[in-house]
Order: structure tokens, then C-alpha cells, then sequence
């Protein structure tokens, strides 16, 4: 906490994605901070969505634009000057993009590549981090975790858009910003699997049982033998925050990567995070039905996340049982008493941010 207590307060950052899950709780997170937060969104991504639960709207410059349209984006950069800027937008959906493969790509690779070109005419100082994905390794399910030297690609749409990205990122960091004096100073982050309250997307683990056992409905459990590095929302954004606030000071962290996930020994299968959630959440059922496809599903994933605590000196702060509470305490608050979610969100970042002056 200590690391980015007052490196935003006053700043102008303009968040991409600003409507989607982690968009919303990162802004949410800025303006706690006491940064002038501009969003950029096509529209809210899910219904409910966690923009609006959490009242942002009134306390940002909400912006509603298409992050493939280069114009656009060139001129909101422009006018702007941002101090920092958080790319997040995204088509974020694996399944989705089995269905859509051309909007996948164009906004996730192209929607990226708009940011990059956009920053050449910028004549200020800006810290950038782009957010891609855990998925855009070619995934060989390798049990160490995958370290950020490892080789990029992806089976799918969304996986292969996500590595396309860092292709794009990386040549424009040589062709462009290579000189660490530059003033565009850029970062890669990569994520892996993030719950946590506000999440409403379909075809996610953790919103379906909430949305079906809230109505006291069995929930499909399609892969129970999936293991994935599940984290916390705060892990990650956090995480975000202390890579842009020792960018912002250090050029020699100028166009590095960085994996942010739970510890390698602590990922757990589909049916292990469900059982847990099931210790806070009554009289709830699941049955497993494993649906044959032809589109392809990792069974293992998982990050090393060494270089982030060598360098940036992050970590994984919380444990899985402490996860999976935080995580069904925001649902179960919010499907009894959603008028006083807003404060209660608030409630939950400062419990973080006092674990991470305890345990950091």
C-alpha cells in the first residue's frame, strides 16, 4: 500500500474497459485514491453490471467509445494528456469467442494496437500498462507455471488475440518507445483466473452459482477437474497499481512483464473452489454434467510469479479460504441489502489495503 499511496492522487488515468469487472473495481480503487479518472467503454458489459451497482458513473468522465476506432481514441489521448493509462478493454470471454472470432481479435488485438499508435503523438510524460491475459501462453499445461519467457500462443480465438497483443506491444515498444528516457513508458501485466463480488459474466464459475444459488437453483458444473490460478479481483488490480507506480519511477521496468497470480502450490480444481464457496453460502447443490465439445479447454493453468516478487516486491497476500469468503460475502451482501453495497465494496477495499500494510 505503502508502494502507491500517493502516486495517483491528482493524476488524470484513463481506464479502458472501465465498465467490465476488473475495470470497475480498478476505478473504484483509483477514486478511493483521489485520481481524476477518465473511462472508456462501448457499453456496459453484463446486466447487472458492477459499474453501475457501484455508482461510478457520477464519479468519473464516463466515456462511451469503441476502442477499435482509432480516431476516436487518438483524439480522446490527445486532449486528455493522461498521466497514466490502464488498457483493460476487452472481448474477455473464451467461450464467446468461439462464436465471434472477428470481434474477438480486432478488439483485443487491434483495440490494443489503437492505444500504442495513439501514445506516438503524445508529447507528456505517460505511464501505460496493458493488461493481456494468463491465456496468452500456448498453453502446454505445464506444472511449474508458466514463467513470462515462456513461448505465446493460444487454441482458441480470445487466447490467440491476447498473445497477438503482446506481439503488437513489443514491436511497437522496439520500433517506438525503445529509449528508456522516452516519456512513454509502457508494461505488460498478465492475470490469472480473477473472482471476487461484481463479477456478473456468463459462462464463469463463480457468477453462476452465485446467480443460480441465490434463486436456490442447482448450478451445471461443466469441468470439475480443472485446475485454474484463482485469485482475487484485489490481487490483481493491486498488483496493476504497484507495477505502474514503480514504472512510473523506474524506466529500467520499461517494457517488462509480469505474471500476477496466486503461488504455484496454491491452485485448486473447479470442484474445490465450489465446495469451499459452499462453507459460506446455505443449502446450495450442483450437478456435473460435462458437456462434449470440440473446442478446447485447458485442464491445467497455472503462473510463476517470481519475477513480480523479485522486482516489484508483489505477492499473493490472500490465502483461498480468505478468497472464496471476501468473494461470497460481496454476493451475499449484495442480494440482501444491494442499497448498501457501494459502502460495503468501500469497506472491503480498505480491509485490503490494511492486510497489505500487515502482510507485505
Amino acid at each position: 500500500m505503502k508502494n502507491f499511496q500517493n502516486v495517483f492522487k491528482n493524476k488524470t488515468i484513463i481506464v479502458t474497459g472501465h465498465t467490465g469487472f476488473k475495470g470497475s473495481w480498478l476505478t473504484f480503487w483509483l477514486k478511493k485514491l483521489g485520481a481524476k479518472v477518465i473511462g472508456v467503454s462501448s457499453n456496459y458489459i453484463t446486466k447487472p453490471s458492477n459499474f453501475e451497482i457501484l455508482g461510478l458513473k457520477r464519479d468519473i468522465s464516463h466515456k462511451k467509445m469503441d476502442i477499435r476506432n482509432l480516431k476516436n481514441i487518438k483524439k480522446l489521448i490527445k486532449s486528455s494528456k493522461p498521466d497514466f493509462i490502464f488498457h483493460l478493454a476487452a472481448q474477455s470471454l473464451v467461450k464467446k469467442s468461439y462464436n465471434y472470432p472477428i470481434e474477438t481479435i480486432t478488439t483485443n488485438s487491434i483495440g490494443t494496437l489503437n492505444i500504442l499508435d495513439s501514445l506516438r503523438s503524445l508529447k507528456k510524460r505517460c505511464t501505460v500498462i496493458l493488461i493481456t491475459s494468463d491465456k496468452s501462453y500456448r498453453n502446454m499445461e505445464i506444472k511449474r507455471g508458466y514463467k513470462e519467457t515462456d513461448i505465446l500462443g493460444g487454441y482458441d480465438p480470445y487466447s490467440a488475440s491476447k498473445a497477438s497483443a503482446e506481439l503488437l506491444i513489443q514491436s511497437y515498444i522496439n520500433s517506438y518507445f525503445k529509449f528508456k528516457k522516452n516519456k512513454i513508458l509502457v508494461g505488460v501485466a498478465r492475470a490469472g483466473n480473477v473472482i471476487g463480488g461484481g463479477d456478473w459474466s456468463p459462462d464463469r464459475l463463480v457468477p453462476d452459482c452465485m446467480k443460480s444459488w441465490s434463486k436456490k437453483k442447482k448450478v451445471i458444473i461443466r469441468n470439475p477437474n480443472s485446475t485454474r490460478p484463482w485469485q482475487h479481483v484485489f490481487e490483481a488490480i493491486g498488483g496493476y497499481l504497484l507495477f505502474a507506480a514503480k514504472l512510473r519511477n523506474n524506466s529500467n521496468l520499461h517494457g517488462e512483464v509480469f505474471n500476477f497470480g496466486p503461488p504455484n502450490n496454491k491452485t485448486y480444481n473447479v470442484l474445490k473452489l465450489v465446495k469451499k464457496m459452499r462453507e459460506h453460502w446455505n443449502n446450495v447443490s450442483w450437478h456435473i454434467k460435462k458437456i462434449n465439445t470440440k473446442q478446447y479447454e485447458s485442464n491445467l493453468l497455472k503462473l510463476n510469479c517470481s519475477k513480480a516478487k523479485k522486482k516489484l516486491k508483489w505477492r499473493s497476500i490472500l490465502n483461498f479460504n480468505e478468497t472464496i469468503e471476501i468473494s461470497t460475502k460481496w454476493y451475499k451482501k449484495y442480494y440482501t441489502n444491494p442499497k448498501k453495497i457501494r459502502e460495503y465494496s468501500n469497506e472491503q477495499i480498505c480491509h485490503y489495503e490494511k492486510l497489505l500494510k500487515e502482510r507485505l
